[in-house]
């Protein structure tokens, strides 16, 4: 776990950096150092439900006083890009539940190890777009495999690291769908809104069981409302 010792005051010493846009594979980052170790939020949710928007809220508000890394899942390396556009497209349609699975623990193994270990120990705030919950959602509760199986994979490709903080971005999957009307779906947009809600269920499932950790939000709410509840969860954490 990290960060359960850092970010306890907006007030606490920082180093000056000058900002930096990465814009290859999903990265930036922009502001200042929060402190020796750093934190790690991600964002979960269903497809359509405004990850991408909040996150490039956030990124616009802390990055101005904090040192923000932003990345997303699957990707955020040179290799797990690749694993990203094999998971993702719509000609792949045979990839199998496990294999799909291994796929993105692969592709999260490589980015905690290159990317989001290296962050947290230079001391940056780590804003994931998607972490472990996903595969639990997704390939637990949507395509039905072993959750106890998933778990100990999410182990094994993380080496333990879980989020200090998860957002989740909850929203009906037909409302969802319909934000997604005329745009060009990837391979588990696909997939519809039996699956989107069965997906919805699971996050729901891990909320309960972990409430301390994974915070829900009303993801129908307007951006600026969104945003608003987002930051009260992450300064009244931190």
């Amino acid at each position: 776990m990290y960060g359960r010792q850092g970010m306890k005051s907006p007030k606490r010493t920082i180093l000056n950096v000058n900002s930096k846009d990465v814009k290859e594979y999903g990265i930036i980052e922009g502001g200042k150092a929060l402190q020796k170790r750093g934190t790690f939020i991600s964002l979960e949710g269903i497809d359509g439900c405004g990850k991408t928007t909040l996150k490039n809220e956030l990124l616009s508000k802390l990055g101005i006083d904090y040192r923000v890394l932003s990345i997303r899942e699957p990707g955020g390396t040179e290799t797990s890009e690749k694993i990203r556009d094999l998971l993702l497209d719509v000609r792949n349609g045979g990839i199998l539940a496990r294999t799909e699975a291994m796929l993105y623990a692969t592709a999260r193994c490589q980015l905690v190890e290159e990317v989001i270990l290296p962050a947290l120990e230079e001391g940056k705030l780590v804003i994931a777009d998607r972490f472990i919950d996903s595969t639990v959602a997704y390939q637990g509760f949507g395509r039905g495999l072993d959750i106890e199986f998933l778990n100990n994979l999410n182990q094994l490709c993380t080496g333990g690291v879980v989020p200090d903080l998860t957002l989740l971005l909850d929203i009906d999957p037909v409302k969802a769908y319909k934000r997604r009307k005329g745009d060009v779906l990837d391979r588990l947009e696909l997939e519809g809104v039996d699956f989107q809600t069965r997906v919805r269920e699971g996050y729901l499932e891990l909320c309960h069981q972990e409430p301390e950790r994974i915070k829900c939000l009303d993801a129908s709410r307007s951006v600026e409302k969104l945003t608003e509840m987002a930051l009260k969860q992450i300064y009244d954490r931190f």
